[in-house]
């Protein structure tokens, strides 16, 4: 947790309680081991060769990694309510409300 963030160049602070973003929070040896992963774009074969381990080892870590991150869900479903309020304005019809309560739209 992050109290005070302070930019120097124009002396201006901001105080309060912000949480740290998830790959700040990894500690500094994974957060390496994945901005070597970035910059091999993805070439497991390359991060065998800067690390010296091997393929197995270099799954294992990133499944480990990947483990404790939360994932954003890029195509959330609407909330219950705006559903409702869009049937009850007629926008959409009822089979069409189902559809989306039940992710099939």
């Amino acid at each position: 947790m992050v109290e005070r963030i302070r930019l120097i160049d124009s002396g201006i602070a901001i105080e309060g309680a912000f949480e740290l973003p998830q790959l700040a929070r990894l500690s500094a040896e994974d957060q390496v081991f994945v901005a070597a992963f970035l910059r091999s774009h993805g070439s497991i074969k390359e991060m065998e060769q800067v690390f010296g381990v091997s393929y197995p080892t270099v799954k294992a870590r990133l499944n480990r990694i990947a483990g404790g991150l939360e994932f954003i869900d890029l195509d959330p479903k609407p909330p219950r309510a705006e559903v409702i309020e869009r049937l009850k304005r007629g926008e959409i019809t009822a089979d069409e409300a189902i559809e989306v309560l039940e992710g099939r739209k």
